[in-house]
């Protein structure tokens, strides 16, 4: 099964980062390097990752409650800081996320509908970032707009040496 969050080839990357923060009392800090772990965040500094963690909240979810409809429209990015939840397509269950897995990317950057379901599997706490936020966030700095575009045309890169290799 591919990896839907992108999160395996980084997360050697920033596990050291990672195990660092977990040690750390500071939620700020975890959220951060979850972040970090995430393709479409992977390349910020730590400052950057800590300006995304400031413009967003944090949320705790309960078991079985849905964080996403798939076909609806959304306008939020998701990294699970706790818990884990189910990814299902069409009703039928796809995977399970962990912590430091991400969700809703494309809901930054687009007005389409919401490609699956995910719902909270046990109590979990998320770090949600608005569109509206990221949009201050781009505005805000030429260089993180790069990075993002940067990260993403890394994304499309191996997306289309996947199909091209499975063809």
């Amino acid at each position: 099964m591919p990896d839907i969050t992108g999160a395996g080839a980084l997360a050697s990357e920033h596990g050291a980062d990672l195990r660092r923060a977990a040690r750390r009392p500071s939620s700020k800090a975890v959220a951060a390097a979850r972040l970090a772990n995430t393709w479409v965040f992977a390349n910020l500094s730590q400052r950057e990752l800590r300006q995304v963690v400031k413009s967003s909240a944090t949320r705790d979810v309960a078991a079985g409650e849905v964080l996403v409809a798939e076909g609806t429209s959304g306008r939020e990015f998701f990294v699970l800081l706790g818990g884990s939840v189910k990814v299902s397509r069409n009703g039928r269950k796809v995977t399970v996320l962990g912590p430091g897995s991400s969700f809703g990317e494309l809901a930054l950057l687009d007005d389409g509908p919401r490609t699956a379901t995910v719902t909270a599997e046990t109590a979990a706490t998320v770090l949600v970032l608005g569109r509206r936020e990221f949009d201050r966030l781009l505005t805000g700095s030429s260089a993180f707009a790069r990075k993002l575009l940067a990260a993403l045309a890394h994304r499309l890169t191996e997306a289309d040496t996947e199909r091209v290799e499975c063809s």
